[in-house]
């Protein structure tokens, strides 16, 4: 392995493969496509549920299935990480309930700012198709360095997010993290940039584990961390659109 850690996801790791040799059928790199196409289809048939919802009977009618299909997911998403052979079953669940999360969140936004779910779908497509191409071509790769400022990058996100959560119990917020000012602006490029190198990384810890033969149901596991990048990325593609209109 060239380095240490893999991903700084927490569903992909360097660990994730310690004693996990394969008896039977291994991990290979077209059913792990496979497997991140289903859950991709599981999120957006939720998505569009939730969407729906909220067009026809409004964000208050849709409240309920969002907060139900964040905590849900979330539940799912701890599960799958202790409990990975459980994969193929979890990580479905998980791209569902996630799916009636985002729905709802798009649609919310979509009604504030006419056309800001198609784009920010977009980007998060072009950005996911350009690096991939950058890691297949080795224009990037996740060498030591690489992937250890990238760990670093998203482990201060995360305490940005999480100081933003107790803040917001006593009515305060991090101010540059909400900001729809040029330096907030720059603070959400930023996150969205460290959100796409976290692919790279995420590209790189399917390939180690199509390399060391690792389990078939690995295949669900690699598909569902991919997917836990591309919902934070798709989500902070969001925000950044919505500051960028509020100005």
């Amino acid at each position: 392995m060239p380095s240490l850690f893999k991903t700084s996801n927490p569903a992909l790791n360097a660990k994730t493969f310690e004693g996990r040799v394969a008896t039977g059928e291994v991990m290979t790199l077209q059913g792990t496509v496979n497997r991140t196409g289903f859950l991709l289809f599981c999120v957006s048939a939720t998505a569009a549920w939730t969407w729906w919802i909220t067009g026809t009977q409004g964000a208050e009618a849709a409240l309920p299935w969002m907060f139900g299909g964040l905590i849900g997911g979330t539940i799912f998403a701890f599960v799958t990480i202790f409990k990975k052979e459980w994969s193929p079953i979890t990580a479905p669940a998980y791209a569902l309930l996630e799916g009636l999360a985002l729905g709802g969140i798009s649609a919310f936004l979509e009604q504030m700012y006419h056309g800001i779910a198609i784009n920010a779908l977009g980007l998060t497509l072009g950005v996911t198709v350009v690096m991939l191409a950058l890691y297949t071509s080795g224009v990037l790769r996740a060498t030591p360095k690489f992937t250890m400022g990238v760990i670093a990058a998203t482990g201060g996100i995360a305490v940005v997010y999480l100081v933003d959560i107790v803040l917001r119990f006593f009515g305060h917020q991090v101010p540059l993290l909400n900001s729809s000012g040029p330096w907030g602006i720059a603070i959400s490029v930023l996150i969205v940039i460290v959100a796409a190198l976290n692919l790279i990384l995420d590209f790189n810890f399917v390939q180690t584990g199509v390399q060391v033969g690792a389990p078939k149901y690995m295949e669900w596991y690699g598909a569902f961390g991919i997917m836990v990048t591309l919902v934070w990325m798709y989500l902070e593609i969001l925000r950044l659109l919505a500051k960028m209109r509020r100005r």
